[in-house]
Parts: structure tokens; C-alpha cells; sequence
């Protein structure tokens, strides 16, 4: 199943929850995992319009989705439970200075989001946790104008090398899975020991 939306325009993320829940039946897990980045910059040369298009992405997009997630697996409005797994990323806890720290902002509100939503939904039968990525071997250092990104870092992580997006999604799969049935509020990073 493919859709396209954009998280940050509340209709449309209406719209995608409508289409999956269409194509997949009733939904019980969520993977929230809209994010972007831009060049490395410091915080004193960045736009305000860099600023704002990053947030409004990364974090109003991610709490949308959230929001939407709540509505539609919520005992409390009519949902039968199920999980919510965020995408972080270790640059909420390490800072990203002198590269990407409004990216850093923004996936560190989406740490507070995980921990402070697990509470509201315990016990309306949602899970909510959250992955916390390093450097992995993506598309979205080439994003960020770094191709090379994470080859570069990753080989300084303790275990010498970035990451694999399957390994972030085998976490994913576990956090979303009755193998994790009583782990919520839980930030796991996937991190390579950065």
C-alpha cells in the first residue's frame, strides 16, 4: 500500500490514517517517522525559515501523527489498543553542534512526546515508545548535502561502523510486537554504542 501526504497539513494526515485503515482494516501498531534535515550550519547561521520548516516537519508533523494514532487506537475513543512507535534520533541526546542542532531540537520534543503520551494512553490500551537511530546508512545524509556522512561517523562509533536501516526496523518490529507488551515510555537507542 502507498500513499502520500504531507504530516504537516492536518487534513492529509486525516486522509492517510483514513486510506490505511481502508486498504489494512483497523489499525493497532503506528510507526511515526517523518523527519527531515537540511545543510550543516550552526544555529547562529540558520534561517528562520530553516527553522521553522524543520519544526514544523519533525515536530508538528510527528504530533499530529501521534494525535491521529491516539484517536484511532485509543480504548477511550473506540479503538482496540495497539502501539505507537516514534523515530528519534540519537542527535536528541548528543546535541549535533556545529551540523544539525535545530534537528537535534526537534527530535529531542519527540522524546518528551513518547514519555508524555505512554502516560496519557497506559491505560487506554496503547503502547508508546520510540527508537533512537545514530548514524545510519541513508538517504538523508545526501539530504543534508553529506553523502559520506555515515561512513565518516559511523566508524568512530564504539562498534566501528554506521548503522543498517534493518536494524533500526527489527527494533521497530520488536517495540511494535507482543514480545514488547509491557515495555512502554521506552526510548531505545539503536545506536552503535554512540
Amino acid at each position: 500500500m502507498t500513499s502520500r501526504g504531507d504530516v504537516t497539513v492536518e487534513a492529509e494526515v486525516a486522509s492517510l490514517f483514513d486510506a490505511a485503515e481502508s486498504k489494512l482494516g483497523r489499525l493497532d501498531g503506528v510507526v511515526i517517522n517523518a523527519g527531515i534535515v537540511a545543510p550543516s550550519l550552526q544555529l547562529a547561521d540558520m534561517s528562520s525559515e530553516r527553522l521553522k520548516r524543520m519544526f514544523e516537519v519533525n515536530v508538528y508533523g510527528a504530533y499530529l501523527c501521534a494525535r491521529e494514532s491516539a484517536r484511532r487506537l485509543s480504548t477511550d475513543h473506540g479503538g482496540e489498543g495497539g502501539s505507537i512507535v516514534l523515530v528519534s534520533s540519537a542527535a536528541s541526546r548528543l546535541g549535533s553542534p556545529f551540523e544539525y542542532i535545530d534537528y537535534a531540537g526537534s527530535k529531542a520534543a519527540v522524546d518528551t512526546l513518547t514519555i508524555g503520551l505512554s502516560k496519557e494512553l497506559g491505560k487506554q490500551g496503547v503502547r508508546v515508545n520510540a527508537v533512537r537511530p545514530g548514524v545510519i546508512e541513508t538517504d538523508i545524509h545526501a539530504s543534508g548535502g553529506q553523502p559520506d556522512r555515515a561512513q565518516r561517523i559511523g566508524a568512530s562509533a564504539p562498534m566501528g561502523r554506521a548503522g543498517r536501516a534493518e536494524e533500526v526496523a527489527e527494533a521497530i518490529v520488536w517495540l511494535l510486537s507482543d514480545a514488547a507488551s509491557y515495555v512502554t515510555g521506552a526510548i531505545l537507542d539503536v545506536a552503535g554504542g554512540r
